[in-house]
């Protein structure tokens, strides 16, 4: 009797291998299609936040101490990263054109080259960068500690708008202060750039003058169009992963490293848009 089940049970057809890659395939399907779902549910949430954000800046109450104590850590505080990188840049970038020109005794044309690398590309990215680095990072990990302490519950039970408290206070303080960071590091990006082109004979005057001989109005808008769209990348991708944070200390520390790592990347790549559009209507 238990032998005959056993060989009405082998003689049941197996899966072939066609099926099982069938198998596979689908598996697969479905594990994407769960990923892109959630990736689209998380630009939609970052998209809601970003529009609630903006909407509520012109909007009472304006919170006026939070704001002054984000422009004080946010545009203060970076000053010196800021100064250190810009001033870097600008002799390593005046060090490498005055090699390339000195053959065609061009030199003079150095502090043109360097006006135009970094006003228009390396300035806003490089700003950016730094800053995305050290206030996104230390947004996140800010409002993500309230989070998972259930500070923002407390706020929310008080009855608190969490958006127009925690958000768009620091919202408003990077976008005014990522212009005038950049502004900075252009400026002392020159100056170290003439510091490096003073070595080769080149006056001051002949510095300045190669400036406007590459520089025009479309490309000192250009310079300051970016910072304000990375600010508000940098400033928004903080706030959002801040305020989704979760899983204690570690979750802290994943959503700040993630962060960094998204408005890195972001930043680069709606650099390389906003640089086509600028070209495309120069």
């Amino acid at each position: 009797m238990c032998t005959r089940r056993w060989e009405k049970r082998s003689s049941l057809p197996g899966k072939t291998g066609r099926d099982r890659r069938g198998d596979q395939l689908v598996m697969t399907g479905r594990a994407l299609s769960g990923m892109l779902k959630s990736v689209f549910g998380e630009v939609q949430e970052y998209s809601r936040l970003s529009w609630s954000a903006v909407r509520k800046i012109f909007s009472r109450p304006f919170y006026y101490r939070e704001f002054a104590i984000q422009m004080d850590k946010i545009g203060v505080g970076s000053l010196f990263i800021i100064v250190l990188t810009g001033t870097f840049t600008g002799m390593v970038m005046a060090l490498q054109f005055l090699a390339q020109l000195k053959p065609f005794a061009a030199t003079s044309y150095v502090g043109g080259m360097v006006a135009v690398t970094m006003v228009k590309e390396l300035g806003p990215v490089l700003s950016s960068l730094m800053v995305a680095g050290r206030v996104g990072s230390a947004i996140t990990a800010e409002l993500g500690t309230m989070v998972v302490t259930e500070q923002v519950d407390a706020m929310q039970v008080e009855g608190t708008d969490i958006v127009k408290r925690l958000v768009t206070p620091r919202l408003k303080a990077i976008l005014i202060s990522m212009p005038l960071l950049t502004i900075v590091t252009d400026t002392v990006s020159l100056i170290g750039g003439y510091a490096m082109a003073a070595g080769s004979d080149i006056k001051p005057i002949m510095y300045i003058n190669s400036l406007t001989k590459f520089m025009y109005f479309i490309d000192y808008a250009e310079g300051l169009v970016k910072p304000l769209i990375f600010g508000f990348i940098i400033a928004m991708m903080g706030c959002y992963n801040g305020l989704n944070t979760s899983g204690g200390a570690a979750g802290v520390g994943e959503a700040a490293k993630r962060t960094v790592v998204l408005s890195s990347v972001i930043i680069l790549v709606t650099d390389f848009f906003i640089a086509k559009i600028f070209v495309t209507f120069r």
